[in-house]
């Protein structure tokens, strides 16, 4: 239950069993009851029916494509980008006198729900050196201190700025532009932190960061895996894909350590067999997969699938396919045969019968598509598991074909325009080219710093201004503590937000909050009205366009912030029309149009309906890799083995939930009620470490340091994952995951392969558990 809010919310748990179906009656009831709660019918109805619609309000929540324009529902959300665009859409508001009456000491032990009920920040505020306040600042001196700050650092690179998917296209390039023009390549992002070991190994195999795949390809599937995701939480919309995949004839597999609602039945809430029906079974097939299995499963597929070849020649493998478009398959094949089955049942927990069962499916398909999200991308080896996952693609020829493709499941809104509008530490030169000719400096071309590197330098001095944009840094990253105070090292920190989090609680020694337009309000500029645009996993750029009024008459939109701070800071030292932008957002595309490969033409093509289809070359068989084919890669497989009395943890969000927020402490879908601080355990496991169910035990983490991570009161729940794993939310659970524990050359942290162990609560002194 939601509490109001000036309270937090009551630990007391209630355990039902796990649901085997998702969305329906219950899912339609819940989203209006949250939205009727943070605002009026009014407000509630007029954000709801223009969301995800042409020339409507793109969902903040994930980056599920839309259908085309004119197969719209004309209720084209799911439950939880109701309750994400109505969060922010909410009549409560945070003003200087909330923050007269909580100082941030008080504001640090509030719980991550509670700090986002409190409402729309209204103006800027500032906590300035030796104070426990926050007070008022005008949005001049916010400027001039960011602007006095930035142009005292010894070094750009003493500066880093962080972005979430929630900003614009407009925003993030301006943002990549202005950190540029300073001299600095230091742009960190929430892909670091989600889908980084997608772009790596798509990029090394395939020359390409981004999905091959579109709603038609998935509707059009043979086969469909589900990898090391949980649709019916996190991208509610993709049921409905599934659904028609289903209707189309396709069979789905699903591949993870939790048997999940949305992987078992979907009610699609908007059609009939939904409401008063049974809905459609979304998998065919369940495999009940240990924590980092997933290398070690697709390499028995394509081992069994080689091995089928060699029974029949020339009636398995797509030769022609191999022999035009690919490289390195005798050297993968070599490999590959050579991997055991002891370890891949090991690794995987599965039986070679069920593995088995796999290579079936696959034979019979014509059409395959592999659909993954953080269950893979999160692992120290999460960069080999998905390089297996294209050679299995590969081998069959399931790329650059209709129905066939890679499709790495953003999670957030517009992660993916984020990275091709710049925001990457990484940026290739063509890019950087592309910036001096438009704009004439000549960008930086070392490579800057990532999320994990920027905690690092921060914590050794090297960092004394951070700004994010969007997002809540310090929640989202690893290592708790040690983020907490790699934080706190900086001279300046400043949040351009919507709404309150935990980030604003760890401060500089001066610490700005900068509030700004959310996606659902009216941004009105000097040439007029304005829009965004942004991009879903699918590489379709379309508009969005706020319908509300304000928050408040002192909120400046993103693209504002940022071109009046670059303005104050870099005073004419690089010819951009900072002042042009804030008033225009099309002389922003205009430009990106002349930078941004696919965007020519940007502001024509972007206002048709449905918007831009960027280019994928893959599906032209062009492949801009170091090689020029795809590539087969030999990957080095790894059993997961947690030493006796352990287990592999992995961190996982609640359906309630909208990345580091939750908004009540339920998670409907797999019977969780009244509290987040549970671990769920297999039974057999639970009764092998001589626990019980609902006993209080601490969370301890296992690494080489001598750090000792503990998180503390935890609830054991009976739950079916995989045996020897355990699960537990984030961000509770964060502070367990190590700095130094990253996925190979992704640097992505490994929040899904921790390795734990449960010991019983202490009592405290006053005789309480914990």
């Amino acid at each position: 239950m939601k509490k109001a809010p000036g309270e937090e919310p009551n630990e007391a748990l209630t355990v039902t069993p796990p649901k085997e179906w998702a969305a329906g009656v219950p899912a339609v009831v819940h989203a209006l009851e949250y939205s009727l709660d943070e605002t009026s019918a009014r407000r509630a109805g007029e954000t709801l029916l223009t969301m995800n619609q042409v020339d409507g309000i793109d969902c903040p929540g994930c980056a599920w494509a839309d259908p085309a324009p004119g197969r719209r529902h004309r209720n084209e959300y799911c439950e939880n980008g109701a309750k994400h665009i109505n969060d922010e859409a909410t009549s409560r508001r945070v003003t200087a006198d909330f923050f007269r009456t909580h100082p941030v000491s008080d504001l640090a032990r509030r719980s991550d729900g509670w700090l986002n009920q409190q409402g729309r920040l209204t103006e800027p505020m500032v906590k300035r050196p030796g104070s426990d306040f926050y007070e008022p600042i005008s949005w001049n001196d916010a400027f001039g201190l960011m602007a006095e700050e930035l142009t005292s650092l010894d070094s750009p690179d003493e500066a880093v700025f962080y972005t979430s998917g929630r900003a614009g296209n407009e925003a993030a390039f301006v943002l990549q532009l202005f950190a540029r023009a300073l001299g600095t390549n230091n742009l960190p992002d929430c892909s670091n932190m989600c889908h980084e070991s997608s772009g790596y190994a798509l990029h090394e195999t395939l020359g390409t960061g981004k999905g091959t795949v579109s709603l038609h390809d998935l509707h059009h599937a043979d086969l469909i895996f589900l990898v090391g995701q949980n649709p019916g939480s996190n991208h509610p919309r993709q049921l409905s894909a599934l659904e028609q995949a289903k209707l189309n004839g396709a069979r789905i597999i699903a591949v993870n350590p939790l048997p999940e609602a949305g992987l078992r039945r979907f009610k699609n809430p908007q059609k009939p067999r939904g409401v008063i029906g049974q809905g459609i079974q979304i998998a065919d097939r369940f495999l009940h997969i240990r924590n980092g299995g997933d290398l070690a499963l697709f390499q028995g597929i394509n081992r069994l699938l080689l091995e089928a070849e060699d029974a029949r020649p020339g009636e398995v493998l797509d030769h022609d396919f191999i022999r035009t478009d690919t490289t390195g398959f005798e050297e993968f094949a070599e490999h590959v045969r050579g991997v055991g089955w002891s370890d891949i049942l090991a690794a995987t927990g599965l039986t070679r019968e069920e593995i088995e069962h796999v290579r079936d499916e696959v034979l019979r398909s014509e059409r395959v598509v592999v659909c993954w999200a953080m269950g893979i991308t999160q692992h120290k080896h999460a960069v080999p598991t998905i390089r297996e996952i294209v050679n299995f693609l590969l081998l069959r020829g399931n790329v650059g074909r209709a129905g066939t493709g890679a499709c790495p499941v953003r999670g957030h809104s517009n992660v993916q325009g984020d990275r091709t509008m710049g925001i990457w530490e990484q940026m290739p030169d063509s890019f950087l080219d592309a910036l001096r000719q438009e704009f004439g400096f000549d960008p930086p071309r070392a490579h800057g710093l990532d999320s994990v590197n920027a905690i690092k330098a921060m914590r050794e001095g090297r960092v004394r201004f951070f700004l994010g944009l969007a997002g809540n840094f310090v929640r989202a990253a690893p290592d708790s503590t040690v983020t907490e105070e790699a934080v706190r090292t900086c001279r300046l920190t400043a949040h351009i937000s919507t709404k309150l989090n935990r980030s604003h609680t760890v401060c500089g020694e001066t610490a700005l909050i900068l509030p700004t337009l959310g996606r659902t309000e009216r941004d009105v500029q000097a040439s007029g009205e304005q829009f965004v645009t942004v991009e879903n996993s699918m590489s379709e750029v379309h508009t969005s366009r706020g319908r509300l009024r304000p928050a408040s008459a002192l909120l400046l939109s993103e693209v504002a912030i940022l071109s009046r701070l670059a303005r104050r800071t870099l005073d004419g030292t690089a010819d951009i029309p900072w002042e042009r932008f804030e008033a225009d957002y099309g002389t922003i595309r205009d430009r990106i149009a002349r930078v941004v490969p696919g965007l020519h033409d940007y502001n024509r093509r972007v206002a048709r309906p449905g918007g831009i289809q960027l280019a994928n070359p893959v599906n032209e068989g062009v492949y801009s890799n170091a090689v020029g084919r795809a590539l087969f890669t030999r990957n080095a497989a790894e059993v997961l083995r947690a030493p006796e009395g352990h287990l592999l943890l992995q961190t996982l969000r609640s359906h309630d939930q909208w990345n580091t927020v939750p908004y009540t402490s339920d998670d409907r879908y797999r019977g969780i009620l009244g509290s987040r601080r549970v671990v769920l355990v297999h039974p057999d496991d639970v009764a092998e470490l001589g626990l019980t169910a609902g006993q209080n035990v601490d969370l301890v983490s296992v690494w080489t340091d001598d750090v000792q991570r503990r998180v503390e009161d935890f609830r054991v729940v009976p739950y079916p994952t995989a045996r020897g794993c355990a699960a537990a939310y984030y961000p509770e659970t964060n502070l367990l995951v190590p700095l130094e524990s990253v996925a190979e050359k992704s640097n992505q942290p490994t929040y899904k392969e921790i390795v734990v162990r449960l010991e019983p609560a202490s009592p405290r002194a006053d005789g309480s558990r914990g």
